[in-house]
């Protein structure tokens, strides 16, 4: 037998080219393969279970009905792989009543890493090598211009996080549809842990597929990081010695491949900007803005940390969208940008109108002077967003000094930054990074440098404003304490070491600090206009008897709806529960899905029938 290439239309996106027959289970060729019930079923199983597991199952299955083969042969693939995957995705079987495939037995077809084996789902981690071998004599400092597929993207910031491994790490906070991971590379004194009192910031890129300039700022961002603390640059060390900063690149990398089939140059406005299921991530969010805004006018209403409605979950929600929120529910997020393209200007919430029926209409929050404030740190930041020239991209933005309120630029509603905001502690402005969504190589070099120092100056506004610790009188730290400024109709919330931070701009402020079971406490704080240090501001509350105001009780303890199926969902192993759809019933000899067998006579799979 020969190493053969593979020719199974459902298998050719695996991460090797050469297969063998007869395979594992005996099928002795291509076109036996083809109508065999074990092939049917991996190329029907994304409908089946609704996206759940996918690919990830079917690149499994794949490994079995066309092994890699190397040098004639045949290389089995790894046992913990299909464990793992099992443990995740044998619910959703159990949820269609369907019995776990016979030919992804674990220890009958599979290998242990001692008797060599290869991972069938590496390619969705980005494991496998793709960009060339690069000079080892090259400075420090250097970084690549150019645009970086899923694969060259992780194992650029793999080893980034390899060479400053005591400032940085890697970590995925959920899979794309696809089944690719949405992997973070972290900058801080302490990788992957919180500190007390320092505050955690994020960038969030490529949101839109086809929009790319933000996905590439924030690879170089994490090279440059890296390479100037190394060197001792004084303004990157301030910044990682005191900030915890977490760089997402790619939020839909599965829209990103369609963008990047259609190549660099297109400015396409529609091809990539969705994720695989179709969805735009930047509408797909709760829409909490049109609560707010009906909590406005009632008196002691907060805006802040409203729970997401239970009829959101009857809509589609993409496990990317899924994902993001569990993140902002893991870490205290103080502040934020997310970058987009095909303008240049920034936008700061509310992105909904006040008014639903106009789509032009200034709609503040109750921190419309904070969020401006931030919005100019960028664009003052940015040479060309500065220039006072009205004849170049983002010149109708000139008068406003290149900021906008987003609603009043146009209104829409389930954005992520609007969701930041009145769901969480964290300040999230939109940064439009160029007019042209997907550029060509040679131009990603200067829209480095015009970004590089606005991407700085606006992390740095994480530091503006107060920070401190709630605690009862005998130091121990109280979690969820409402932090509130009067005059200012949105509280934030103590992290779990009681520690808190409130962005403010300059001024003279009333400041509370109350929970559950305890006494209110207030301070009057000034914070002059030239300082850039948060103000360190402490409250220690003593217990109270009985809690006066019920609903702010109530309020306060439920911050989140009871019954919550965000916190059911894994980011990293399955897309949602699939419906159950009805299993074997008295009156009903065969489960729903048995009819997508029905072109078999002989060889139905009986194997997949519960017994």
């Amino acid at each position: 037998a020969k190493c053969v290439d593979i020719a199974l239309s459902s298998c050719t996106d695996v991460a090797y080219t050469q297969t063998m027959y007869p395979n594992f289970l005996d099928q002795k060729s291509r076109e036996v393969i083809e109508y065999s019930s074990e092939y049917i079923l991996i190329s029907v199983l994304h409908n089946l279970l609704q996206g759940e597991c996918n690919p990830d199952l079917r690149l499994l299955g794949c490994s079995v009905l066309a092994p890699q083969c190397e040098k004639d042969k045949i290389i089995k693939p790894c046992r913990h792989v299909c464990e793992n995957l099992k443990k995740n995705c044998l619910p959703a079987f159990d949820a269609i009543d369907m019995a776990w495939p016979y030919f992804l037995d674990c220890d009958r077809f599979f290998a242990g890493e001692e008797e060599g084996c290869f991972d069938p789902l590496a390619k969705l981690r980005g494991e496998v090598e793709v960009e060339e071998d690069l000079p080892s004599d090259l400075p420090a400092t250097f970084i690549q211009f150019k645009h970086h597929s899923y694969s060259q993207m992780v194992s650029t910031l793999k080893k980034t996080a390899s060479k400053c491994s005591h400032i940085a790490t890697t970590y995925s906070i959920g899979r794309s549809f696809e089944g690719k991971d949405l992997f973070v590379i972290e900058f801080s004194t302490k990788p992957g842990h919180h500190e007390l009192l320092k505050p955690e910031f994020k960038y969030v890129g490529n949101m839109h597929g086809n929009e790319v300039v933000g996905k590439e700022l924030l690879i170089y961002l994490a090279q440059y990081l890296c390479s100037e603390y190394l060197l001792g640059n004084p303004r990157v060390q301030t910044l990682i010695n005191n900030t915890r900063i977490h760089l997402l690149p790619s939020l839909n990398p599965d829209g990103y491949e369609l963008a990047a089939e259609e190549g660099a140059g297109y400015n396409g406005w529609v091809i990539g900007r969705q994720t695989a299921q179709n969805l735009d991530l930047n509408r797909n969010f709760p829409d909490l803005t049109s609560e707010a805004y009906r909590r406005a006018g009632i008196r002691g209403a907060r805006l802040d940390h409203i729970p997401i409605p239970q009829s959101y979950w009857w809509g589609k929600v993409a496990p990317e969208t899924k994902a993001v929120m569990k993140w902002l529910r893991s870490i205290p997020f103080v502040l934020s940008a997310s970058l987009h393209g095909g303008e240049l200007v920034v936008t700061y919430p509310y992105d909904y109108s006040r008014h639903p029926m106009e789509e032009k209409m200034f709609s503040p929050t109750p921190d419309e002077k904070m969020f401006k404030i931030l919005a100019k740190a960028y664009a003052d930041a940015h040479p060309v967003i500065s220039d006072r020239s009205e004849m170049r991209c983002g010149g109708n933005f000139v008068k406003r000094g290149g900021i906008i309120n987003g609603a009043e630029w146009y209104s829409f509603t389930g954005g992520m930054a609007d969701f930041n905001y009145l769901h969480t502690n964290c300040f999230e402005i939109t940064v439009e990074v160029g007019c042209e969504k997907f550029p060509l190589e040679e131009e990603l070099f200067t829209i480095w440098h015009e970004n590089r120092d606005a991407l700085l100056n606006y992390m740095e506004m994480v530091h503006r404003g107060i920070k401190g610790i709630v605690s009862d009188k005998f130091g121990n730290p109280i979690k969820n304490a409402r932090i509130s400024v009067r005059g200012i109709q949105h509280d934030v919330t103590t992290a779990a070491d009681g520690d808190y931070w409130r962005l403010l701009p300059p001024g003279t402020y009333i400041i509370s600090a109350q929970a559950a079971g305890y006494s209110r406490v207030m301070k009057r704080v000034t914070l002059p206009a030239k300082m850039k240090r948060a103000g360190r501001v402490d409250f220690v509350l003593r217990p109270v008897e009985t809690w006066p105001n019920k609903l702010l009780r109530r309020s306060m303890e439920d911050t989140y709806d009871p019954y919550d199926p965000l916190e059911l969902f894994d980011p990293h192993a399955q897309h949602g529960q699939p419906e159950a759809r009805g299993g074997l019933s008295p009156g009903r000899e065969k489960p729903w899905w048995w009819s997508y067998f029905s072109s078999l006579d002989l060889h139905k799979p009986l194997w997949l029938l519960k017994q």
